[in-house]
């Protein structure tokens, strides 16, 4: 199984680890979630973003 290059969210720096070496903050994976025309979800998203909006 092949391993993903993370993010750290403390000091921008990237590494294969869960835990940033330099640091000791979170990783993160840095991509975007894949893009699909058929979202299942994408109306729950969009309802609840508008709800944030309002409030």
């Amino acid at each position: 199984m092949g391993q993903h290059i993370k993010y750290c969210t403390g000091c921008a720096n990237y590494t294969l680890k869960d835990k940033c070496p330099s640091c000791s903050g979170i990783t993160i994976n840095p991509k975007p979630a894949r893009f699909s025309p058929e979202d299942r979800y994408g109306r729950y998203r969009r309802l609840m973003k508008s709800q944030l909006k309002e409030s």
